[in-house]
């Protein structure tokens, strides 16, 4: 297939696009800058050079294709205080891509998350599917991007064979500067490992190469209208995190009070104080995805967070 794939120079991006290739793809890449373009072309993609913001770019480009992995998303507003801007703009870029690929029976697979999913039980694929509970449990801009992903399995009653791909908070790896670096940062400033409480929230995980490799089984072979989890880990106790981070920084590894953790841990607090165990039972059994990478905390034992 020719694919064209988003945020292909991203995270987790950069090891979808080898994937792709190493199974006989050909992609094009979406770069925003001189960098990302360079680093597709030395990883053997082609490159369509543009933002999310391109909406004409982004039509043509999926227009020509055989079949699209939305990967991009404007973290950096996002993280900035206009997260609402960075969904607008998510929204409108699906809808672009939905309508240059209505009626072809291409595949189309965003990618989209599933942090508190269903708090305090373990989530499956069947959740979070009610509009009821995106109005109950999300914010705007949060609920936005939930209804992007609603959008994008609607687009399977017009000829689009498209998915939603849920990714869990850590897609960790060497080079992950995501929660677990946080963590690490702030067990370094504090003096101390810390977790919240009993430390019993559960927090899942995928090694990223695994991810990668759903990512293909599902542009290939998944059904229209699929939700898909990217789960390997289906949640590893905060506990268990904080003792591996204390352990390689040889820090005290100390409970920290509910009252207590937003002076802690800062704007992390409110995620890892969420209980979000999450199943990919489903997905293994429709794709017969099989992750093989290395679990959270063997990752972390191999010392690459704490170089």
């Amino acid at each position: 297939m020719r694919v064209f794939v988003t945020g292909a120079s991203g995270w987790i991006g950069s090891t979808v696009v080898p994937e792709l290739i190493g199974a006989g793809h050909q992609v094009i890449g979406l770069a925003r800058s001189e960098k990302s373009a360079a680093a597709l072309t030395a990883a053997g993609a082609e490159v369509r050079r543009g933002t999310l913001d391109d909406l004409d770019v982004l039509r043509s480009a999926a227009a020509e294709s055989d079949g699209v992995i939305h990967l991009a998303f404007k973290h950096d507003i996002a993280f900035s205080g206009d997260f609402q801007g960075a969904a607008d703009a998510d929204r409108r870029a699906v809808e672009t891509i939905g309508e240059a690929l209505a009626g072809s029976d291409r595949p189309f697979v965003l990618a989209s998350g599933l942090l508190g999913l269903a708090p305090g039980q373990v989530a499956t694929e069947r959740d979070g599917s009610d509009p009821d509970w995106s109005a109950a449990h999300l914010g705007d801009g949060p609920r936005t991007r939930y209804g992007t992903a609603q959008l994008t399995l609607s687009l399977a009653s017009r000829g689009v064979r498209s998915s939603v791909l849920r990714l869990p908070p850590t897609v960790h790896g060497e080079g992950d500067y995501g929660f677990m670096a946080a963590l690490v940062g702030i067990a370094r400033e504090k003096g101390v490992s810390g977790y919240i409480g009993d430390g019993s929230h559960r927090w899942p995980t995928v090694h990223r190469l695994d991810a990668a490799h759903l990512f293909r089984l599902a542009l290939e072979d998944a059904p229209a209208g699929s939700v898909l989890h990217a789960v390997a880990d289906e949640g590893v106790p905060i506990r268990a995190i904080a003792e591996v981070i204390g352990r390689h920084l040889d820090l005290p590894v100390v409970s920290v009070s509910p009252e207590d953790a937003g002076e802690h841990f800062t704007w992390l607090a409110g995620f890892i104080g969420l209980d979000s165990p999450v199943s990919s039972a489903l997905t293994r059994e429709l794709l017969g995805w099989q992750p093989t990478g290395p679990g959270l905390i063997d990752d972390l034992d191999k010392g690459h967070y704490f170089a």
